[in-house]
């Protein structure tokens, strides 16, 4: 009873804490990027880019200069890496090559997946002028291509999403960064670390020396929660005391993963016409959020058979429930983000994060990403809702035709065969199971845990792999790029097929998309699709590792 009591004022409080700013800050985002007026310094970004912010693209140009941008950053940052030793402030650091094509595209896609330690893998300028700079810009990208099919939707007889550059600026200018100076400030405040000393051996009190190190931390800390991007400054990622001190830091930067994922839903409701739809889509993730980290928690508490429950992999000063919490929103969303190791999870406990990550990360999701993969989600609820009822499948006016639902299965199937064929030729080659630090069901959920994350794009780790080596480095990199950019082709593909028809009148014939019914639906097909999907592979891991 005392466990269920913790952890539902847990999650009470992180539920009020978000419901505070659920409403100013969607009306913000909403007014972002509907605003006709420019700040000017977006106007100097718009100059020296040679951007005209008044031209708006089709679908195609959108997508071209959202893969050229993914492209470009990634040789960029991949350079940055490899010259590393000839930077100020590199602290001896170097990768080989493998390691920073990973790293590169890793930080480019937002997944933030690390095969290194932290804190011996990069030097602070690396930190500060490749990890957090994508840190912002892929959060960015993520907005932007939401924005874009939020457009096509609203959007009727028009060829013309918005201008990817433009959304691009604004979302990084007007509320990725305020929010993050704020953000620094608050985790300063709370004893996270920000400076530049070098690393300092002390001598403990046993008389054992120990290297301490220092770094921007707050910075990279705070962008990496807001943009749920992941990833951390030291290989003990949020559970490291210098990124995450104490139990209301822990709260602050949960909040911090969630708050804009589960903002943007307001934004969508307002820009297309229809609040409810809004909150259609709020009660959908919060629903799915809220199951996961509720049997994440009983998973814990249960697995030890006594009242304390089992604390093997946790910190004594976030506890069972916070632990459950804080696992369930970055797996939730595509934070990826630890501060508790899930390899040490129960098998049901492991499970959980696992499956968060299954359900295409649409609970909430991250920064954007979140968003249009539930609205993907949407227009299959509508198709499927359509051929039950025998009724043309319509969303806000706009027909869910043989395109359209084409483009949605083939969003839907690409990162589940990522996930599933990697994995399979991984768990057979000798050369990628000499990395797993167990065998049998277990070392199959590793597996099987590490491709789900690098082709969701969340980049948590179970822990019992090592992956620094050619092999998986070079394959999980593959599932990154194209888990990320062939789903946000297929969507603005989607947003523009959309934005081309014109908008049919609601009749009595229309099937409603924003009440109670659909919501259940909606969340039933999420849970549904990714059963079916994955069940064999759950059971062959986590739930035969469970049985045993």
């Amino acid at each position: 009873m005392n466990s269920v009591l913790v952890t539902g004022a847990a999650v009470l409080t992180l539920v009020a804490l978000l419901a505070l700013v659920h409403v100013p800050l969607g009306t913000w985002i909403h007014h972002t990027f509907t605003d006709e007026q420019d700040w000017r310094v977006e106007r100097l970004v718009y100059r020296l880019v040679g951007v005209d912010p008044r031209t708006e693209q089709r679908w195609t140009g959108y997508a071209v200069s959202v893969v050229a941008f993914a492209v470009v950053s990634v040789v960029a940052l991949f350079l940055l890496l490899t010259v590393q030793g000839w930077l100020p402030w590199a602290l001896d650091r170097s990768m080989n090559w493998h390691t920073a094509l990973n790293t590169a595209v890793s930080f480019v896609t937002n997944t933030n997946w690390q095969s290194y330690a932290g804190e011996a893998g990069t030097g602070y300028t690396v930190q500060a002028a490749g990890l957090a700079v994508q840190n912002f810009v892929s959060a960015a990208t993520g907005l932007a291509v939401a924005i874009a099919l939020i457009r096509g939707i609203a959007r009727h007889s028009t060829d013309r999403l918005g201008n990817f550059w433009v959304d691009l600026v604004r979302g990084t200018v007007r509320i990725l960064l305020p929010m993050a100076v704020v953000g620094a400030i608050v985790l300063l405040a709370g004893g996270v670390i920000q400076n530049l000393n070098d690393p300092t051996t002390i001598t403990t009190v046993t008389g054992a020396q120990q290297v301490v190190q220092g770094g921007p931390v707050a910075s990279q800390e705070v962008i990496k929660e807001l943009g749920t991007n992941g990833g951390g400054f030291f290989n003990a990622n949020s559970a490291h005391p210098f990124e995450n001190p104490n139990a209301w830091t822990n709260l602050f930067e949960i909040f911090l993963i969630l708050v804009i994922p589960f903002s943007l839903p307001y934004a969508y409701g307002r820009m297309v016409g229809n609040r409810r739809q809004g909150v259609v889509a709020t009660a959908t993730m919060a629903g799915l959020l809220v199951m996961s980290m509720g049997l994440a928690a009983w998973a814990e508490y249960s697995a030890s058979g006594s009242a304390l429950g089992s604390m093997e992999g946790k910190e004594q000063r976030f506890g069972i429930a916070w632990s459950a919490v804080f696992a369930g929103a970055t797996t939730g969303t595509s934070t990826g983000a630890v501060n508790s190791m899930h390899d040490s999870y129960s098998a049901l406990g492991g499970a959980v994060p696992l499956s968060n990550m299954m359900l295409g990360e649409v609970s909430p999701g991250g920064v954007g990403t979140g968003l249009y993969n539930l609205l993907v989600y949407v227009v299959l609820a509508v198709f499927i809702a359509g051929l039950m009822v025998g009724r043309t499948p319509e969303l806000l006016g706009k027909t869910v035709g043989r395109r359209e639902i084409t483009y949605v299965a083939l969003s839907v199937v690409v990162t589940p065969a990522l996930v599933l064929i990697f994995t399979g030729l991984a768990i057979v080659l000798p050369v990628a199971t000499a990395g797993l630090l167990n065998s049998g069901p277990h070392g199959l959920t590793e597996m099987l845990y590490a491709f789900t994350s690098a082709s969701n794009n969340n980049g948590s780790a179970f822990a019992g792999l090592t992956a620094d080596q050619p092999f998986l480095n070079l394959t999980l990199a593959f599932c990154m790029f194209f888990g990320r950019l062939v789903p946000i082709v297929l969507v603005l593909a989607l947003a523009g097929a959309f934005a081309a028809q014109r908008r049919r009148p609601v009749t009595a014939g229309t099937m409603p998309t924003d009440t109670p019914l659909f919501t259940v639906l909606l969340a039933g097909t999420v849970v549904v699709i990714a059963g079916l999907t994955f069940f064999p592979a759950l059971a062959l891991g986590p739930i035969a590792e469970a049985l045993s």
